[in-house]
């Protein structure tokens, strides 16, 4: 039995990254016929068209859809395998990294990180970007090396998740503020103005439905998308806002912070990437440079 030419598996996850013989053909050094030519071999080997022509363009066939995952993380793997191994030299490391997080996040870890980075790799960037949601497609596709957010029922089972902390939902108001002195109790805490924090557009969350159970109801006067938002705006008003302790460290001083006076259940903050970076060195030692800033627990969780 003659073996596959496993070369067609790079021609192949190249073709489907790019979309294009001629581009890939560019990109692999070849010829636009030489790329044509590993074209037809693919479409005989496969019994597939793989890509048909739209208009000025290729576009993919269902199988080719079907394909181009395992095949981009088949040639992953063979040049993680092929590669030498070398100790990480940290001081000639130059790189950027792709940070996913929330403003929050930046601004409570970001001056620790970004020093802790600077300190051991200066040739290292970090480039932070805004996170909008839970899709795991980012990771993926290679637009971002690195990602926190809440550990949930909705994370996506592709990546990998490290805890880096716990933490919990506290009350903000600034000095001053009726709540700043005496005991503050729920039938106090609801009647006051509430700015309510919800990137989804949602009206009400845990401590609405922690109140309800208790027959209250707060006042919320304004909704925004941000935890450092609703802090700001708690430290100019009379306006009191419920964020997380630790996600806002950096970010309440001068404030008076109060334990809730209603039940709402902690939540865990995790770091999240692709499996095809797990092993690469330089993302291991980021990981830890995040996990130290943080103060992590080190518990894993692999994909099922």
């Amino acid at each position: 039995m003659s073996l596959p030419d496993f070369n067609l598996l790079v021609t192949l996850d190249v073709l489907l990254a790019e979309g294009s013989v001629a581009r890939a053909a560019q990109r692999l050094g070849l010829s636009p016929s030489a790329m044509s030519r590993a074209l037809a071999r693919l479409r005989e080997t496969t019994g597939d068209p793989l890509l048909v022509r739209a208009g000025r363009g290729l576009v993919p066939t269902p199988r080719a859809l079907e394909l181009r995952e395992q095949v981009s993380q088949l040639v992953q793997d063979a040049q993680v395998l092929l590669r030498p191994h070398q100790a990480l030299d940290l001081k000639g490391l130059v790189r950027t990294f792709v940070l996913r997080t929330s403003e929050g996040f930046v601004e409570s870890f970001g001056p620790a990180l970004i020093a802790r980075v600077a300190e051991e790799a200066p040739g290292v960037r970090l480039h932070f970007v805004h996170k909008s949601g839970h899709d795991g497609t980012p990771l993926r596709d290679s637009g971002v090396d690195l990602e926190t957010g809440v550990v949930d029922s909705t994370a996506n089972p592709e990546v990998l998740t490290q805890l880096l902390f716990r933490d919990r939902f506290i009350g903000v108001v600034r000095a001053g503020h009726p709540l700043s002195q005496g005991p503050i109790t729920t039938a106090r805490y609801a009647a006051g103005r509430h700015v309510y924090v919800s990137r989804r557009g949602r009206e009400r969350g845990q401590i609405d439905d922690a109140l309800e159970a208790l027959h209250l109801t707060r006042d919320v006067a304004t909704i925004v998308t941000g935890f450092s938002t609703a802090v700001a705006l708690a430290q100019r008003s009379d306006l009191i806002a419920s964020v997380p302790e630790r996600y806002t460290s950096g970010l309440r001083d001068g404030l008076c912070s109060f334990a809730l006076p209603v039940e709402v259940p902690p939540f865990s903050v995790a770091m999240l990437w692709h499996p095809r970076l797990d092993a690469d060195l330089a993302h291991r030692w980021l990981r830890g440079c995040l996990r130290q800033v943080c103060g992590a627990e080190q518990v894993q969780s692999p994909p099922p």
